[in-house]
């Protein structure tokens, strides 16, 4: 049916290139670019002799005129980016210039400041509805799944949407002492920051891990979560009218937390670059060169998460509470596709999204964020490729 582009070969590709290529029907032929070449044809080498075309290539995505160059010579549907969100942009002036559509899972992040939002890509808005294409933002789990949760809840549930609760549960277990699940960089960047929450249209900023709660997640148990920052509190505040207040939460177990604040406390959280022997280095990145790699972690990792949305508001002049999720095994996601729930439960959702505009499910010129779209075609998908989801209507509220 089509051609993507797939910019990255980390965990979250590997698993959106798998489901790639078991979705063969649309994605006909797909090409691999990372950095690394090698990594692209190990992957390729794996996932031959289906019906999907593989290609591979050697691209540097922080170079606009390469990304150029590759896409003009393969010319593909789309270009789904799940390099690092340091990248998005380079990649969305490609797409600009050869009038390609693009999907990504994490917004713009500057590499020398630890401040990640929708404004550097929502500039980009007029600029791609002229040229006639696409940018579909967030299209991994959160930000992507909990908003195409908000936009369901929306269209079948409520009036009006007074409150949102992210809850994102990871009780998986590694068996190291320290270890992130995704790139430590991203991680630790984002655990370390200020967090916030959205009330009363405006953002309120709290310090690092200051809000805690504990909830009882449905087939996990319960668990410590923190308030974090996190980036569809933006797109939601905009997107979904009525709202009064949006909060994140993520769960973290004791270690993961002493560990992290004795390696701030020593400068290794740092991305102030420091002189080492006469070498400029970034503590930060020096440490995830040390960490064990996260995608080296799916035959380690047992448990499961639970990833989800709990609503507040009004339907027909009724108050309503509402909360849909999904739990994803670590285990079962090895047995699939040789990783653990994390990247699985963002590498699908790219999948979704990359397919909803390849089949014209999905058209909007112009950039938008994945809750502007219609849920339902998106959330039928998600209990046909591994993400089934749960709805409670009378869930235990966060306080």
């Amino acid at each position: 049916m089509g051609k993507a582009l797939i910019i990255g070969c980390g965990g979250v590709a590997s698993v959106a290139i798998h489901k790639c290529c078991q979705n063969s029907e649309v994605f006909s032929e797909i090409m691999i670019a990372s950095r690394t070449k090698s990594k692209c044809d190990a992957l390729k080498a794996k996932l031959d002799g289906g019906k999907t075309i593989i290609h591979t290539a050697q691209v540097d995505a922080d170079h606009v005129d390469e990304l150029i160059a590759l896409i003009d010579n393969f010319k593909p549907d789309l270009v789904l980016n799940l390099g690092l969100p340091y990248q998005d942009l380079t990649i969305m002036d490609a797409c600009l210039a050869t009038k390609t559509s693009y999907v990504d899972t994490a917004n713009y992040e500057p590499i020398d400041t630890a401040k990640f939002e929708y404004s550097w890509q929502w500039a980009y808005r007029e600029k791609f509805e002229k040229a006639g294409i696409t940018a579909l933002l967030g299209s991994g789990f959160d930000p992507g799944v909990t908003g195409v949760f908000s936009a369901y809840a929306m269209k079948h549930y409520f009036d009006e949407i007074h409150t949102i609760d992210i809850l994102d549960c990871n009780a998986g277990d590694h068996g190291y002492p320290f270890a992130t699940n995704f790139n430590p960089e991203i991680n630790i960047r984002e655990v370390s920051a200020n967090g916030s929450y959205w009330e009363n249209g405006k953002e309120i900023e709290t310090k690092p891990m200051e809000i805690k709660r504990v909830y009882n997640f449905p087939q996990v148990g319960e668990k410590d979560m923190y308030l974090l920052h996190h980036e569809e509190i933006e797109s939601l505040a905009l997107n979904i009218k009525g709202v009064k207040r949006i909060r994140f939460f993520m769960t973290f177990g004791q270690s993961y937390l002493t560990h992290l604040k004795c390696l701030e406390n020593v400068g290794m959280t740092s991305i102030v670059p420091i002189d080492y022997n006469g070498m400029q280095i970034v503590p930060l990145q020096f440490l995830k060169a040390v960490l064990p790699d996260p995608a080296s972690l799916g035959p380690r990792t047992k448990g499961k998460t639970n990833i989800g949305c709990i609503y507040t508001g009004l339907k027909d002049g009724k108050e309503v509470s509402y909360y849909v999720y999904n739990v994803c095994d670590h285990e079962e996601c090895y047995r699939e596709v040789e990783s653990q729930a994390i990247s699985y439960t963002t590498g699908v959702p790219a999948m979704i999204g990359a397919m909803m505009l390849m089949t014209g499910k999905w058209n909007k010129p112009g950039v938008h964020n994945i809750e502007e779209f219609d849920p339902d075609p998106f959330m039928e998908a998600l209990n046909k490729w591994g993400l089934p989801w749960v709805e409670d209507f009378a869930p235990t509220m966060v306080d």
